[in-house]
């Protein structure tokens, strides 16, 4: 899912589900390899856990908002609520391990 400044509130804020964003860029290499890991996840996980995207360079209110001072940085929110947050690329183990907990209810 992409997320943009005039979506983000809806999208992750105001959902009944976690969110996991992640903050990228289009000239961030690590960022790119990010992208089928999480297409796979985001497939895997629909209806449970909504995985999205937002550029910070095209969206620059949101990334200020959250302070993203490097990308990718990664943030679940649940109910609203930032429950974990990390910058750096991960696996699709790591980022499955994120979501799983947050499903239990714990923090990440």
């Amino acid at each position: 899912m992409r997320l943009t400044d005039k979506n983000f509130e809806e999208e992750v804020l105001k959902s009944d589900i976690p969110v996991l964003v992640e903050f990228w860029a289009s000239w961030c290499p690590p960022c790119k390899m990010m992208e089928p890991v999480l297409r796979k996840l985001e497939m895997e996980y629909e209806g449970k856990v909504k995985i999205g995207t937002l550029n910070v360079d095209l969206n620059p209110k949101t990334a200020a908002k959250y302070n993203i001072t490097g990308v990718p940085t990664f943030i679940l929110f649940r109910n609203g609520q930032e429950i974990y947050r990390d910058v750096a690329a991960k696996s699709e183990e790591q980022l499955r391990e994120i979501i799983e907990r947050a499903l239990r209810g714990e923090s990440p």
